[in-house]
């Protein structure tokens, strides 16, 4: 079957998406890309979301083997932000016309379920805006609370659908665990957001068609598929990072087999290349989520090595990310950007 004919199928199997991802000839990666950039176009237009970061604490109680927040990384000066701070960035975020507010942290349980669920009540009390909590394995009660307050969605990525590796790189955590977290989620309400890490240790092309096929099992709202990028003072600081081949095929395979999920661009892809988050774009992405952490801590809220946009003013940064949008034929959308899978 040529690549034409495998692309027009409705359904793909695991062994088709294996195939897709292992794309390498330029002509087939240009059409594998057109096809991912035409669906897109079907379900979002030429608009790109976006949502506002607070990376708001750099604790973590984890000890995930990838990571620089990681409990035992004592070369991390770490902060934790107070509520009254986090406010003044929301009002930040939402005076610059993005009506989405990502509120993520390590698992810090500094901040209880109390403590949360008053930062969402009064930032949905001041601003009409969507809030998305990322802030890892919470008890189930915890999710009740914050759903219960106004938090819209929840973003809780699985990182690998191999069990195997999954227990590996996450020394305190459990696969099917993880699972059962991102069910829950979705069974009361929330907006649920997934996804992988590409580029991981002994990771297969298996293994990444296996996480598409488990954002779509999971009808997840979001799938975010970022690149591993090697962190000091981790056990994977010496291991090479992402190909942004494979990371620009898994995007677009993923756009292609889940057609109407929000896709980010993330800043990671920056990281890799310098036009990495248009090239994302290009290859169906369809969200891009500035970070909006303010100094001196977004310096310090470093997951992995070499992250990029860390000096500048998040505000003088969205006039020049407009610019980078209209060379790629796109532009930013100003709305809430809820997912398409909602029925009234």
């Amino acid at each position: 079957m040529n690549l034409e004919t495998l692309l027009d199928k409705e359904e793909f199997t695991k062994d088709d998406i294996v195939t897709l991802l292992n794309v390498k000839n330029e002509r087939e990666i240009n059409v594998l890309y057109k096809k991912a950039e035409s669906i897109r176009e079907k379900y979002f237009r030429d608009e790109i979301h976006l949502r506002g970061i607070i990376e708001f604490s750099n604790y973590c109680r984890q000890e995930c083997l990838y990571c620089g927040l990681r409990k035992s990384n004592k070369i991390i000066e770490r902060f934790r932000m107070t509520k009254n701070e986090i406010l003044k960035v929301a009002k930040v975020i939402y005076e610059s016309g993005i009506k989405t507010i990502v509120l993520q942290s390590g698992e810090d349980p500094f901040y209880t379920a109390k403590i949360i669920a008053e930062i969402v009540e009064e930032i949905k009390s001041k601003f009409d805006v969507a809030i998305t909590l990322s802030v890892g394995e919470r008890p189930f009660t915890d999710y009740d609370l914050w759903r219960s307050v106004g938090a819209d969605r929840y973003l809780l990525k699985h990182e690998t659908a191999n069990k195997k590796l999954y227990n590996k790189i996450h020394p305190y955590q459990n696969y099917d665990n993880k699972i059962k977290h991102l069910k829950y989620l979705k069974a009361i309400g929330f907006q649920i957001g997934s996804g992988n890490i590409i580029g991981l240790p002994n990771q297969t092309y298996e293994d990444i068609a296996d996480d598409i096929i488990l954002c779509n099992s999971l009808d997840v709202d979001m799938a975010s598929f970022s690149p591993f990028i090697h962190a000091d003072n981790t056990p994977f600081d010496n291991v090479k990072n992402c190909e942004l081949r494979l990371l620009l095929n898994t995007m677009a395979v993923a756009r292609i087999v889940l057609k109407n999920v929000h896709i980010p661009a993330t800043t990671a892809l920056a990281t890799l290349d310098e036009e990495g988050r248009e090239k994302g774009i290009l290859a169906g992405a369809n969200v891009i989520m500035p970070s909006f952490t303010p100094s001196p801590y977004r310096k310090d809220y470093l997951i992995y090595k070499d992250k990029k946009c860390i000096t500048e003013n998040p505000q003088l940064c969205l006039p020049c990310l407009n610019i980078r949008l209209l060379s790629v034929g796109v532009k930013a959308s100003f709305s809430k950007g809820d997912s398409l899978k909602i029925t009234c």
